[in-house]
């Protein structure tokens, strides 16, 4: 089966297949849902890695009055694993949201089977709050939580490896990593677990990051490669002090588009000329790349093709194939040229 997530607050599921006539409604919740902004809106779900017997799974929403980000906990309901139970929602996590935009929005359980969480930086332009270099604040970063404790009271815990659960200098030990602009779509590589993400620029660059535990990844002080002035943030003079930042695997500019989305490492049947590459695209351009990295540098980054689609998302199917979301309403999967 796959799950497509609506932004303005519905989930809908359907059979694998190319032919499939129509999609059922599997969950509902657009009377909580905020999709007033164009960022803003129903905008992830994660099955837990036990769903066959818990029948739970989370979502990420904006909510308003006030506006912030919500995570919360479902459950299938008395109809089965087809349906989920509006009534049975358990809020995880509630973040305050300065602005309309850069949400993040992305959840995943990794291979640990602890929930990633991607926030980005609160919003407007450059960052003028800070968040993205402030680890008191949850925002500008992903957070990586155990919920294995949820339940009525609504608790998760922090796992103990978490790289700030110490807490120094007031940080959040909730922050996996931090110093993103707004991560917009990470995933794990089935196979070595290591973790992507795309990275949204302000004017000029677009990255893609592979996350480790406990790195800075540079915003607002650098955007991809490149020293970061901001205008009224801070000064050239100012640019790209600070130790231990760490720079994308790869970045690219304007000519190749405006807001990158982040994909995954190809580990399906279908092309097997892609296997172990990373494949991601761009909202703006439509344009689709893959990259191969070994560890140490970057062996290969190739454009795919242009899709001429505007892509918000990509979709990974049980058996690894990749799926392409667009704002036409359409859903593609990668073909051999």
């Amino acid at each position: 089966m796959l799950y497509v997530v609506l932004q303005p607050g519905r989930v809908t599921v359907f059979e694998d297949d190319a032919d499939v006539e129509e999609a059922t409604v599997f969950l509902d919740i657009r009377e909580r849902v905020n999709d007033s902004g164009n960022e803003e809106g129903l905008l992830s779900i994660a099955f837990t890695p036990d769903y066959k017997e818990s029948g739970h799974f989370y979502v990420y929403y904006s909510a308003s009055s006030p506006r912030r980000s919500v995570v919360s906990r479902f459950s299938v309901g008395k109809a089965g694993p087809m349906a989920g139970d509006p009534a049975s929602e358990v809020i995880v996590l509630e973040v305050p949201q300065p602005f309309a935009n850069h949400n993040g929005g992305h959840l995943a359980f990794g291979p640990d089977g602890f929930l990633y969480i991607g926030l980005g930086d609160g919003g407007n332009r450059a960052d003028p709050q800070g968040n993205g270099q402030d680890t008191s604040t949850l925002l500008g970063s992903i957070l990586r939580i155990d919920v294995s404790t949820v339940g009525s009271d609504s608790a998760y815990t922090i796992p103990p490896d978490n790289p700030f659960i110490m807490g120094g200098r007031g940080a959040r030990g909730e922050i996996w990593a931090f110093g993103l602009r707004n991560p917009w779509r990470f995933s794990f590589d089935r196979e070595t677990g290591d973790l992507w993400a795309g990275d949204v620029g302000q004017n000029r660059y677009e990255e893609i990051d592979l996350i480790s535990p406990g790195l800075n990844y540079g915003w607002n002080v650098m955007e991809g490669l490149h020293c970061f002035s901001g205008s009224w943030v801070r000064s050239e003079a100012e640019a790209c002090q600070g130790p231990g930042l760490t720079l994308p695997i790869v970045e690219y500019g304007r000519a190749g588009g405006c807001s990158v989305t982040g994909g995954f490492v190809y580990r399906g049947e279908r092309l097997p000329e892609l296997t172990g590459a990373y494949v991601y695209g761009d909202f703006c351009s439509g344009n689709i790349w893959a990259l191969r990295y070994d560890g140490s540098q970057v062996t290969e980054h190739r454009l795919l093709f242009n899709s001429n689609l505007q892509i918000p998302a990509f979709g990974e199917g049980p058996t690894g194939e990749i799926y392409v979301l667009s704002f036409n309403g359409g859903i593609y999967r990668l073909k051999v040229p």
